[in-house]
């Protein structure tokens, strides 16, 4: 059916997918505007959820909330053992509470230096997998699908490297480019030799050099470092494990003489005096850990 208008002006369809008039057309047909709800309710949600969500940063490594727990509790016990060594008084205890709370960030910073280690010798084995199917005439997505099998076998299907090559994978099936997904995984990661690696990869891809030869010298490079490393640790682990036992003497010391001869230091409990020596002892105390730490932590 049309409808005649006046001059110099084009028929419009009134029934139809069409409106015709003044040179523009619109499509109002139910098809299209399925296709488009569909499209904003399916397929970007799907294409967040692959993206972005359940990426974790190791920059910062936030624990779960069962290692939280246990951390608070063990500078819970912490203070309250350095307030029954120094002062018995539990004033001093609700005072030290502060500094529960800055061992439980030491502590949780130590969890995260300890994963960020580990996530880097499995990125070594990782691209060791992923040079070696290169080698053996795989693409690119394949060798990142062979890795990803023989990490869960090595190290485990829970281990943060496998779930990263989970996640490049996934990434990689709706199309997202290889270097853009290391990218991204080097900028989380925190770590130099991952950045360094996702950056020749990247340029290798761009200017079409040799994936295997590049993948397996990097990989040779990590593993030289990681291997200087471990021959530092060895050295000084003898010196770790005294600086630990001296680092406990003080407290020890104080528990067997409170013990022992439990009149002997009232007067470092019970006098002003003496809370003010007790002070200065645990200030040196402090400052002398933090120096043990200092020195025993050698970084390549």
């Amino acid at each position: 059916m049309q409808k005649i208008t006046g001059k110099g002006q084009k028929p419009q369809i009134l029934f139809g997918k069409s409106v015709i008039g003044r040179g523009k057309r619109r499509y109002r047909g139910k098809d299209t505007e399925e296709s488009e709800s569909r499209q904003k309710t399916h397929v970007r949600p799907r294409t967040e959820n692959v993206l972005g969500a359940d990426c974790p940063d190791y920059r910062t490594c936030p624990p779960d909330v069962r290692t939280r727990i246990v951390c608070a509790l063990e500078s819970l016990l912490l203070v309250a053992v350095i307030d029954y060594l120094f002062y018995k008084r539990f004033l001093v205890l609700l005072l030290l509470l502060p500094a529960g709370f800055l061992l439980y960030r030491v502590r949780i910073r130590d969890l995260g230096q300890a994963r960020r280690k580990k996530l880097e010798r499995d990125f070594r084995e990782a691209i060791s997998f992923i040079a070696i199917s290169l080698r053996a005439g795989y693409s690119v997505e394949n060798a990142f699908l062979e890795a990803e099998r023989n990490l869960a076998d090595v190290i485990g299907t829970d281990a943060d490297m496998t779930r990263e090559i989970h996640r490049i994978n996934a990434r990689i099936r709706i199309s997202v480019p290889a270097e853009e997904v290391l990218r991204d995984f080097a900028v989380r990661s925190g770590s130099e030799e991952i950045g360094n690696f996702a950056s020749v990869f990247y340029a290798a891809r761009k200017l079409g050099g040799n994936m295997a030869e590049v993948t397996m010298e990097t990989a040779e490079r990590i593993g030289e470092r990681m291997d200087v490393e471990r021959e530092i640790e060895t050295s000084v682990a003898a010196k770790k494990y005294e600086q630990r036992i001296m680092s406990i003497m003080p407290g020890v010391i104080l528990l067997y003489m409170q013990l022992t001869s439990p009149g002997f230091l009232d007067i470092l409990y019970t006098t002003a005096f003496g809370a003010f020596v007790m002070t200065a002892c645990l200030f040196v105390y402090a400052v002398s850990l933090f120096w043990g730490r200092q020195i025993v932590d050698i970084r390549v």
